[in-house]
């Protein structure tokens, strides 16, 4: 069959439309009118054609110098690739959202940079190369960014590995990004050992990871470790008020400080809390601190800072309503914990360096300083174990509230309680133990109530001081106390303080010694216990050096001294010249009899009559 040519004779363009635009098309649909506006879509009438792009991934540093809070590694770094001394292998850890996996691209931008004028691995990238833009938007053939959660199995790391043995198509190096380096299995870690120690010139490992304590060591020892830091919260909030400004976004100073707090030195974590905050108001409207501190759970400072008064000053009944009150309020018993625990800190800490040293608004630090100055510090030191188990507690409680609140109670009870050493000082000088215990209800006639002193029950009357005056009269020495022991039958404990004592001091209820070396770390609590089970009286021990030798050093001093005397005596050191080699094993005291006495003279005169 002939080709025909369609083309008119005169050569003109066809200029017939192709569909008459008055007619309905195939589908029966209408033309489009011009008068028809076209709806935009929720992107456009948002204010652009794009999708929106959270601030973490918005602001994320395109360069090293955008990097915060990590300057120690940068000058590494930077001076690394000045001078050509580059690691094949780089080891990145740190907590979430310090930039771990950032700072991975950049080393492989870095190590890949290339332009007309540089053709060397460089740190400056404020100007992109020619693999920037692949690299940075995930499709560069030459560097690979793995998850090592889903690439577990040895087979698969050997099948990477496998790779690694070619040249970069376009690159320098051929790069292998690593993130979560920790979830490999043993079989993995071990395929990789041998191309990690002796690499191809061509390849460069980035590892990174939130668990360096689950990388073996072989692993970590190949490669060049750099430890990303927390975030300090003044830094955090300055990298916060420079995105709100390009944002066009009003935050409250101090709820941008909040936001600080609760990122807990991650940068990502705080862009992700800021990108939330500035949509609690309407547009150009300012977010308050208020607001902010509603949106994050958090109790109010100034009510926590109430509360932590009214638990150092033991006033229970203003505790739980001042945390009841917060509880109304939205705040998360957990967190009010926290809190506490925060200005625990904050006291002690202002105790030595002064208020300035809190990095609080003027009215705040000035309280919690005044709670420091007037609190002791180990008494400081005893609410911070307090609530440190108290927050344990109330994580684990099936009704946190209530955990809370019994840990306030503990705590009040607890907090004008005298220190072990102004205890000791009072016991020994025999006055009472004020502190927090309840006064005891007022004895009855019937004379059978128990007076309370210090919170230990003692008998009314004068019968305890009695009591405990003879037993301390009897018990006048250590070698009474040694006596005692040997009374009771208590052969361990007996052998124990034998062995082990090497007394410096002694007063009845107060023994202080050295103890010798092996000495059970339990000696001194069970020494105690069973002379306060035995006499009814508290007794006390001072570990102090200087103490004397022990019952048993003393015995086989004794014995030492005996068996060299023995053998200087002129005739055993003949028989030991006798028989050589002749060793003394053991020897006996004898008993010598008592002499008869002699018969009387006038007696035996009267026999010779």
């Amino acid at each position: 069959m002939a080709d025909y040519d369609l083309t008119p004779d005169d050569g003109a363009p066809d200029e017939t439309p192709e569909r008459d635009d008055a007619t309905d098309d195939m589908f029966g649909t209408p033309p489009e009118s011009a008068s028809v506006v076209k709806s935009p879509a929720p992107d456009a009438l948002a204010g652009g054609g794009e999708a929106y792009q959270v601030l973490a991934r918005k602001y994320r540093p395109r360069t090293f110098e955008d990097l915060i809070g990590q300057e120690a590694m940068v000058r590494t770094l930077t001076n690394a690739f000045a001078s050509g001394r580059i690691a094949h292998a780089f080891m990145l850890t740190g907590v979430r959202g310090v930039g771990k996996t950032t700072t991975a691209r950049l080393l492989a931008r870095g190590l890949n940079f290339e332009t007309d004028t540089v053709n060397r691995p460089s740190v400056d990238l404020s100007v992109d190369g020619r693999h920037c833009r692949a690299i940075i938007d995930g499709r560069h053939m030459d560097v690979l960014e793995l998850d090592a959660a889903s690439r577990t199995k040895v087979d698969e790391m050997r099948e990477l590995l496998d790779g690694a043995r070619y040249a970069p198509v376009e690159a320098r190096y051929k790069v292998y990004v690593i993130d979560e380096v920790h979830m490999l299995s043993t079989a993995s870690f071990n395929a990789l050992l041998k191309t990690l120690e002796e690499p191809p010139p061509h390849v460069k490992f980035i590892f990174a990871t939130t668990e360096i304590r689950k990388v073996p060591v072989t692993i970590l020892s190949r490669c060049q470790r750099f430890d990303l830091r927390r975030v300090e919260p003044d830094v955090l909030v300055r990298h916060l008020q420079g995105v709100c400004a390009k944002e066009n976004a009003l935050v409250e100073e101090e709820g941008l400080a909040l936001i600080a707090r609760a990122a807990e030195g991650s940068v990502r974590d705080a862009l992700s809390l800021l990108d939330q905050a500035i949509v609690q108001t309407e547009r150009g409207q300012i977010t308050p601190a208020e607001t902010v501190r509603d949106m994050l759970g958090l109790a109010d400072r100034a009510g926590t800072i109430a509360l932590f008064e009214a638990v150092m000053k033991g006033d229970i009944s203003a505790a739980l309503k001042g945390f009841r009150t917060l509880y109304s309020f939205g705040a998360d018993p957990v967190v009010a914990l926290g809190d506490l625990l925060e200005h625990s800190h904050g006291a002690a800490v202002a105790k030595m360096l002064g208020p300035e040293a809190l990095g609080l608004p003027r009215d705040q630090a000035s309280r919690i300083t005044a709670i420091g100055a007037e609190a002791s510090a180990g008494s400081l030191s005893r609410v911070w174990q307090m609530l440190l188990k108290a927050h344990e507690e109330a994580r684990r409680a099936p009704d946190p509230m209530a955990a809370v609140e019994m840990a306030l109670i503990r705590l009040a009870y607890a907090a004008d309680l005298p220190g072990p050493e102004e205890a000791l000082k009072r016991l020994q000088s025999g006055e009472a133990i004020a502190g927090g215990a309840p006064s005891a209800p007022a004895p009855g006639p019937g004379g059978g109530a128990r007076a309370v002193s210090g919170g230990y029950a003692q008998p009314s009357g004068s019968v305890a001081p009695v009591a405990q005056t003879a037993a301390k009269a009897i018990l006048s020495t250590f070698q009474d106390v040694m006596g005692l022991i040997d009374s009771k039958r208590d052969i361990t404990l007996k052998l124990d303080v034998e062995r082990f004592v090497r007394l410096v001091d002694y007063k009845p209820g107060l023994i202080t010694f050295e103890p010798a070396p092996g000495a059970p770390s339990n000696l001194t609590q069970r020494l105690t216990t069973k002379l306060r089970e035995w006499t009814g009286d508290r007794w006390m021990a001072e570990i102090r050096g200087g103490g004397s030798e022990t019952a048993y050093e003393r015995e086989r001093r004794e014995e030492k001294a005996e068996r060299e005397a023995l053998e200087s005596e002129p005739f055993v050191r003949s028989v030991l010249e006798a028989f050589p080699g002749t060793e003394i094993i053991a020897y006996r005291k004898r008993t010598m009899a008592a002499a008869e006495p002699a018969p009387d003279s006038d007696d035996e005169d009267g026999d010779e009559a």
